[in-house]
């Protein structure tokens, strides 16, 4: 038994990603925010499935190191210490409050240097939709360890981001927010919003105020204020996209929402319907390319991927409506949930291929390993970044 659980793809995946990164063993790290954030998420639920402590220690020992690399300064900076400009006693106390670097190889663009879009895809910085997906990983630690400084992080840094991003657009009153800050929070790199991101904070806040009143129950709310603000820009937003990345993204903010209808934290099935359509035609538009029919030189792993995660959290988001089966909008949901399925071979096929160790020697898969190797895992298991609920011993 202990051989077929070391044999699976997905375990070798999440050993080589440690070893490579510091992790295990310990020694020179290499952080990423968005792939630590997906890893995080595997250790927790491998923790679930197997109660391994191994498991647990390597995913807080991932937060450490995160915390404490992209929550300061990078070494080729000239500034140094804690985004926050707190102590290092202080940082360690309080890692979020000044948010968290992307992780990329390059410094941010100086105030005075020309924007350009190529170079600027490798230069650091703060991502919004970086920023919550580390949420979700923090809220998922908070759930299994039952320890509510993960959700306190959480908010420190929901608060940051949300006071940093959030604007006032100029021909309108409506507010938006920046796409990408430099490391500091203090100027916008990048001024359009991302087409989800208004949505993945909606959710991100909402399943961190819900989490904290599981862990404590009658705990007081902190982001109410926020998470109004982040509906009311979400009002009206057009979701719909072809990128399966962003496909992907719609599905598993999909499935969040619905856990989040089941336990009574959300009651607009008319948001879930509005995020479910908006799939479809993405979904169509791929199928219909023949995209997933490319050699893998020709395809970008981490996106497809992303698609094949969010298509895997379908049958979550049915059975959590299934749980509600008198809810109002919910008949509406399950004909979009019927229409959603007949995509669910994607998935498959999705996963299939990139498991193929050929298909992994292309100069594509090699140029993005890390975020390739850790969201395969997660398509493999996706349990950890999906499910919505507390630890229980199996």
């Amino acid at each position: 038994m202990q051989d077929n659980i070391l044999m699976h793809p997905y375990n070798g995946l999440m050993r080589d990603f440690a070893k490579r990164t510091g992790l295990d063993p310990e020694g020179p790290t290499d952080r990423y925010l968005w792939t630590d954030s997906f890893a995080v998420c595997n250790y927790l639920g491998q923790y679930r499935n197997r109660n391994d402590n191994k498991d647990l220690e390597i995913a807080l020992r991932l937060i450490d190191q995160v915390h404490s690399t992209l929550g300061k300064y990078s070494p080729d900076d000239t500034r140094s210490g804690w985004l926050s400009n707190l102590s290092e006693e202080e940082g360690l106390i309080r890692p979020t409050i000044g948010g968290l670097r992307i992780g990329k190889p390059l410094l941010e663009r100086a105030a005075d240097e020309p924007y350009d879009p190529d170079v600027e895809w490798e230069r650091d910085g703060q991502y919004y939709h970086y920023l919550t997906k580390w949420i979700h990983a923090l809220v998922q630690a908070g759930l299994v360890t039952e320890d509510i400084q993960y959700i306190e992080q959480g908010i420190e840094l929901a608060l940051t981001i949300h006071t940093a991003f959030i604007h006032e657009t100029r021909h309108s009153s409506r507010k938006s927010l920046y796409w990408k800050m430099s490391v500091d929070l203090s100027r916008p790199l990048v001024s359009s919003m991302g087409r989800h991101d208004a949505l993945d904070g909606y959710l991100t806040y909402v399943e961190l105020d819900t989490a904290g009143d599981i862990l404590q129950p009658g705990r007081r709310k902190q982001l109410v204020a926020e998470i109004s603000e982040l509906a009311m820009i979400c009002r009206g937003t057009n979701w719909e996209t072809n990128d399966p990345l962003g496909v992907g993204s719609l599905l598993f903010n999909g499935c969040r929402m619905a856990q989040l209808i089941r336990r009574g934290a959300l009651t607009d099935a008319s948001m879930l319907s509005n995020i479910l359509r908006s799939a479809l035609p993405g979904l169509e538009a791929i199928r219909s390319s023949n995209l997933l029919e490319h050699d893998a030189e020709d395809r970008l792993a981490f996106r497809e991927l992303g698609l094949a995660i969010g298509l895997r959290g379908v049958s979550l988001i049915r059975n959590s409506l299934l749980s509600q089966a008198d809810a109002y909008g919910n008949a509406i949901n399950m004909r979009l949930i019927q229409e959603l399925m007949q995509y669910l071979p994607m998935s498959d096929s999705i996963e299939s291929f990139w498991a193929l160790p050929d298909n992994r020697l292309s100069d594509t898969w090699r140029m993005h390993q890390n975020i390739n190797d850790v969201m395969l895992a997660t398509c493999m298991e996706p349990h950890g970044l999906l499910r919505f609920q507390p630890y229980q011993v199996p």
